[in-house]
């Protein structure tokens, strides 16, 4: 099995939205097996009950790189605190481990087990921006910084939403 890339949308999202689609054929090219599911629970159900499934969806190895956007983002931390390998690489988009704005985020967990989730992913890349209109900003990206280490890559980009996004493309190797 060779190099995995499996890119996860946020809140209300699907695959074939914004940046996705550009950036898993920018990662087929480089010899990746990507994947782009849909998994509309995403920050509506309650992470413990949208772990399993997403757990039993795919599988991950060594040579995985993880892609989350927003509340996809959110959901790799609890995705990287419970799996059993340590992937290659998790690069956070507009993540956030505190809740951004006043709307309920129920993909997030109460508390974080972030030894865990910094001992599952070999290199860690949050990429915030200090004009996040939904707030998953440069704030939250520090803070994951702070306790995770790893790349914080601060932009003046919104909440990344347009139709490429060459930064992340140039951060996975």
């Amino acid at each position: 099995m060779g190099r995995r890339a499996i890119i996860f949308h946020g809140t209300g999202a699907q695959p074939g939205w914004i940046w996705y689609p550009w950036l898993a054929d920018r990662l087929r090219t480089r010899g990746y097996d990507v994947e782009t599911p849909h998994h509309p629970g995403t920050n509506v159900e309650p992470v413990a009950e949208l772990l399993p499934k997403v757990l039993a969806a795919h599988t991950f190895t060594e040579d995985t790189v993880l892609v989350g956007h927003s509340g996809g983002a959110a959901l790799l931390l609890a995705l990287l605190e419970h799996l059993e390998v340590t992937v290659a690489q998790a690069v956070l988009v507009a993540g956030y481990s505190t809740p951004p704005n006043d709307q309920p985020e129920p993909v997030l967990q109460g508390a974080y087990d972030w030894e865990a989730i910094r001992s599952h992913a070999r290199e860690l890349v949050f990429l915030n921006s200090v004009t996040d209109e939904f707030g998953c900003d440069a704030d939250q990206g520090r803070a994951l910084f702070d306790r995770l280490g790893g790349t914080l890559v601060v932009r003046d980009d919104g909440h990344f939403t347009s139709d490429t996004l060459e930064l992340v493309d140039r951060l996975i190797p």
